[in-house]
């Protein structure tokens, strides 16, 4: 649903400003929470009533799950699969689609949501991670919201932390305060990235990758129509810096993404050149080294190089499409693969 009076600037038009990502969502997380077993996951209903989901921590998960929470992070609105492409140079990969990207990656799947406790609040040891998912559309609590022109209504709500513990009570309670949830209504769904299905998530989320990249080129969103993506899949790391290190370089190096867009063939042809992670002053090494070297702060890192590797865009107003960027495998290669 979205916010009242919403102008027509806004990214989010149409038809497309009426649907809730957190009710299509939610027979994803139907299933996700049926098939626990099969999945290598345990659910675990909280005395409050609250629905936490451990996708990695004190079991071993699984890519099939990492899948699914891909598409629920995507708000129902976008599909990921496994394919094997062992002709790249990498057996495993991940595709992912959507027919509505900017609902799908900006409104649900961005991991845009600030959570934090402090060490007192947390008891004994403070707590951060960003939020993702359709849950993030019911709080509202990002300008990016604003800019889209969308909330979301629903009785109950999803929301994907990519943590290797359980949130503090506190936290859970902004959660459900910002949201306008009962617990009973609220899934949390947990994520190492050092798990299987940690890793599979992150790596699935190389068409918002794209997405983010564009809105900070400030090229127009609601020119984006459709999108489609895919990004070598590694193993994931027991070693937190390792894990998080290759779901980056997955897209910088092995990632590709092709957008369908409407508007002029200069911003279109502009689009494409401009959002290859090859643009960046930072592009070539691996990211746990380019993160170690700028001492572990994010923001020093040229933002240019959060992208995927190879871009194609297409003008569906014109029939034209350009292409720029390229995979670098053999880079992938020697960073995931063993002599």
């Amino acid at each position: 649903m979205s916010a009242p009076g919403a102008g027509t600037n806004n990214a989010v038009t149409g038809a497309a400003r009426g649907l809730s990502v957190n009710r299509l969502a939610a027979p994803r997380v139907a299933a996700l929470l049926a098939d626990a077993d099969a999945l290598g996951i345990a659910v675990e209903r909280l005395e409050s009533g609250v629905t936490v989901v451990d996708a990695g921590i004190d079991v071993r998960g699984s890519v099939a799950a990492g899948v699914l929470i891909g598409e629920i992070c995507m708000g129902g609105l976008g599909n990921v699969r496994l394919t094997t492409r062992v002709e790249e140079g990498w057996p495993d990969w991940l595709e992912v689609s959507s027919a509505q990207p900017v609902l799908a990656c900006l409104a649900s799947q961005y991991a845009g949501w600030s959570l934090a406790a402090s060490k007192e609040e947390a008891g004994g040891r403070k707590f951060f991670s960003l939020g993702s998912g359709p849950a993030r559309a019911l709080a509202g609590r990002e300008d990016l919201f604003a800019e889209l022109g969308y909330r979301d209504e629903a009785e109950a709500g999803v929301l994907v932390l990519e943590v290797d513990r359980r949130p503090p009570p506190i936290v859970i309670d902004k959660v459900l305060r910002d949201c306008g949830l009962a617990p009973e209504r609220l899934t949390l769904v947990l994520t190492p990235t050092t798990s299987l299905a940690g890793t599979t998530q992150v790596v699935a989320r190389v068409l918002e990758v794209a997405m983010h990249k564009a809105h900070e080129l400030g090229f127009a969103l609601a020119d984006i129509v459709d999108g489609h993506a895919a990004a070598a899949l590694p193993a994931p790391s027991p070693d937190g810096g390792v894990a998080m290190g290759r779901t980056n370089d997955a897209i910088l190096y092995g990632g590709r993404v092709h957008l369908k867009v409407r508007g002029s063939d200069e911003a279109a042809r502009a689009l494409a050149q401009r959002l290859p992670s090859s643009n960046s002053r930072d592009y070539g090494r691996s990211f746990a080294d380019i993160f170690r070297d700028y001492e572990y702060d994010f923001y020093k890192i040229d933002p240019a190089l959060f992208a995927p590797a190879e871009v194609w865009v297409s003008n569906l107003d014109s029939g034209r499409s350009w292409h720029a960027g390229g995979l670098d495998m053999g880079l992938l290669r020697r960073l995931w693969l063993e002599a």
